[in-house]
């Protein structure tokens, strides 16, 4: 009896994460547990909730803001479960931590081979395709690479036009 109340509380939960479609299209729950298990993850309602707001916001959230759009469906969820979440996924490779913005820790679902662009005006931070092999400089015989990450910080186009439109406005 227990165990069916357990059951019908995460199926509860899991239809009230999916109620809530404004950005990308819904990832269904068996995507999700198939990516979380791939990755060598139990899934939770917690887990399934950090990694689908990942997968469907490509905006590289914060813990805070993963926080915010959750909370509201899963009042139970704290902010330390969601860092907890959020360290495990990295850990196995289901995630990545950017780190390009000093002041916040962003995540990414997409672990793919790209590169991140910051705007110093807006503070968006949007991927960038790199080509199948960049030329990187390798580090010195000895080392062990686990990761490289790409960061290219200046003006996204819109950010860039208002900055173009703020100087011919000066120079008249």
């Amino acid at each position: 009896m227990h165990q069916k109340q357990n059951c019908n509380h995460f199926n509860y939960l899991i239809s009230c994460i999916q109620s809530d479609s404004k950005q990308q299209p819904r990832m269904s729950d068996n995507s999700v547990i198939a990516y979380l298990s791939a990755h060598g993850i139990k899934a939770s309602v917690q887990r399934i909730a950090v990694m689908r707001y990942l997968m469907e916001h490509h905006t590289h959230p914060c813990v805070e803001e993963i926080h915010g759009a959750l909370q509201g469906k899963i009042p139970t969820l704290s902010k330390t479960t969601v860092y907890n979440t959020l360290r495990l996924l990295v850990e196995q490779e289901a995630a990545r931590m950017i780190t390009i913005d000093e002041r916040t820790t962003k995540y990414d679902a997409n672990c793919s081979r790209h590169a991140h662009f910051l705007c110093s005006a807006c503070n968006s931070i949007v991927d960038i395709t790199l080509p199948e092999e960049p030329t990187l400089q390798q580090p010195p015989q000895g080392y062990i690479l686990h990761e490289t990450q790409i960061y290219y910080r200046g003006l996204c186009p819109q950010c860039a036009r208002k900055a173009r439109l703020q100087t011919e406005n000066l120079n008249q």
